[in-house]
């Protein structure tokens, strides 16, 4: 039996929503695709807090996939937010976003992204995109163990 791994996607765009969905369906990639539109709500689902507290239903993601420009909190926020948690710092985050500028790609890897993706144009190449980043990250890498929190176990 496969078992089904789950990609966080943290997107606020519904255009680009839709097409990651349509990209990973078309790619037939087996994953439990879990998306969140706010910076703030990707913490608290990262957190197992507020409505994401049950992990059988908000199960904590082998990948993070994660745009930059965001509401309530940036991408980069984020990022750091979870590089200074010691339960998810080790989390695979790839930023996925249509930011090329310099300053946005240096600052992702100096806050500890494993990979910067810009999003491409059209939904022939963000499928090969998808299809790559799946098989990398979820196949072929090797990651690290991430244990979640219960609720008996939280600090």
């Amino acid at each position: 039996m496969t078992t089904v791994r789950t990609i966080l996607l943290v997107e606020d765009d519904p255009n680009e929503i839709f097409l990651a969905q349509r990209a990973f369906n078309k790619a037939n990639i087996n994953v439990s695709l879990q998306i969140i539109s706010d910076g703030d709500s990707a913490v608290a689902y990262l957190d197992g807090t507020e409505e994401y507290a049950d992990r059988e239903l908000y199960p904590l993601p082998k990948l993070i996939l994660l745009d930059l420009k965001l509401p309530c909190r940036s991408g980069h926020e984020i990022l750091a937010w979870v590089r200074q948690n010691p339960l998810l710092k080790l989390l695979p985050v790839v930023i996925f976003t249509s930011s090329r500028e310099p300053a946005d790609v240096n600052l992702a890897y100096e806050l500890g992204a494993n990979s910067y993706l810009v999003k491409p144009n059209g939904l022939k190449a963000l499928t090969k995109m998808v299809e790559t980043l799946s098989l990398y990250w979820l196949v072929d890498n090797e990651p690290p163990e991430v244990i979640p929190l219960t609720k008996k176990s939280k600090i």
